[in-house]
């Protein structure tokens, strides 16, 4: 980058930062409503807990729906250099062109399990589950006009059987949605049924815990997000190799992982989640569900198209988010900071579902640059200096 040009863009993010904390200031003046928040957020409230927030970007970002974009991301922590590592993710990522997404919606969870008798009357439930499915689609949809019942899986075990309903919840994160209509659902089946509905939620959700099924299955919404980085870039910027981060990443994330029995193949997915989710209102409960994930990392051997010929090795990195949980409507997003930070990303409100894949998409871009900061100190041999220089104060 020129002179001129990176002098131009420090004064645009100067200008931005400045803007984001006018705002942010300005929210703050209005006090959280207790009546309302009482009514929706928290019983028995005595007050409210003041947490730091910060902005780490710009964060370039693309996908199949839209050119680039930057992002500044709103991160709630109290970790020094958590908000400096992000920050410096996003420098690497904004050098090399930016970061490509993608996202599926996979749908709120909700696994009820029913007693039986026999293995007849599980089979049965079964059939009957498959029989009358429309007439399930009609009864969920009847409790909101904003939710649809869009599958279900099954299993049987002894004398249980666990079933798990997939429903599309627009832009709500949807847990309270999916809830009542699984409890008018169960009503349903119990009284056309033999079956004996023991809980709402057996774990076949499976809800505010990591699993494998929720890392096969996906739950949410499944989000990716890649970047190559150029060897010059991760050089200048990440303070390493390619080949010494790619080295760091396979004893880290692939063996260490394996060794531990880990459910999550990755850095540090639930810090970054964890400081996104507070900002933006989402449920911390399934930040556990957000650590879920596999990074994944490769030295990319190119020619140099002039000069000596020397290959050239860039870093490709990617994360994959099977779980996220989240929403721009509902729950904490209407609080007054929470809703600036969702103003701030531009993805506010409801808009047919489209609002809340943007936000997964731009946590699992924010994860991606945590994961490229953090491996790199790693590598290099100075996640303890950081630490020791922003979360100390020394």
């Amino acid at each position: 980058m020129k002179l001129r040009e990176f002098t131009s863009a420090t004064k645009r993010r100067q200008a931005l930062e400045k803007e984001l904390q006018m705002s942010l200031m300005h929210t703050g003046k209005h006090l959280i409503d207790e009546t309302a928040v009482a009514n929706r957020n928290c019983e028995n409230m005595i007050g409210a807990t003041q947490v730091p927030l910060g902005v780490a970007g710009p964060l370039q970002v693309q996908s199949s729906k839209f050119k680039v974009q930057s992002y500044y991301l709103p991160l709630a922590t109290t970790e020094g250099a958590l908000v400096a590592s992000v920050n410096r993710g996003c420098k690497a990522i904004a050098d090399s062109g930016g970061c490509t997404v993608d996202s599926y919606s996979v749908g709120a969870t909700r696994g009820p399990v029913f007693r039986v008798e026999n293995l007849v009357q599980s089979n049965q439930l079964n059939t009957f589950l498959e029989e009358r499915f429309a007439e399930l689609q009609n009864i969920a949809l009847s409790t909101s006009s904003h939710l649809t019942l869009k599958k279900f899986m099954t299993r049987g075990v002894g004398k249980y059987r666990y079933v798990r309903f997939v429903f599309d919840t627009q832009d709500a994160m949807g847990m309270n949605m999916a809830t009542i209509a699984t409890q008018k659902l169960v009503a349903f089946i119990e009284t056309n049924t033999q079956a004996k509905c023991l809980s709402v939620a057996g774990n076949y959700d499976v809800d505010k815990k990591p699993s494998w099924l929720n890392l096969i299955e996906g739950r949410g919404i499944k989000v990716w997000a890649e970047v190559v980085i150029p060897e010059s870039v991760v050089k200048a910027v990440l303070k390493v190799t390619p080949q010494i981060f790619y080295e760091a990443w396979l004893a880290k994330c692939m063996y260490g992982s394996i060794l531990s029995g880990s459910l999550g193949f990755n850095a540090q997915f639930a810090n970054i989640v964890a400081a996104v989710f507070l900002a933006t209102g989402q449920d911390l409960g399934h930040v556990g569900e957000g650590s879920l994930g596999v990074t994944t990392t490769e030295v990319i051997s190119s020619q140099f198209t002039v000069g000596s010929g020397q290959k050239k090795n860039d870093l490709y990195v990617s994360v994959y988010l099977p779980d996220l949980m989240v929403g721009t409507v509902g729950g904490g997003t209407g609080l007054p900071t929470q809703q600036e930070a969702l103003n701030l990303l531009g993805v506010a409100g409801g808009d047919r579902g489209s609002n809340s894949k943007r936000l997964a998409e731009i946590i699992a871009a924010a994860v991606l640059a945590g994961e490229i900061s953090l491996l790199a100190s790693e590598a290099e041999g100075t996640l303890a200096k950081a630490h020791q220089k922003l979360g100390r104060g020394k």
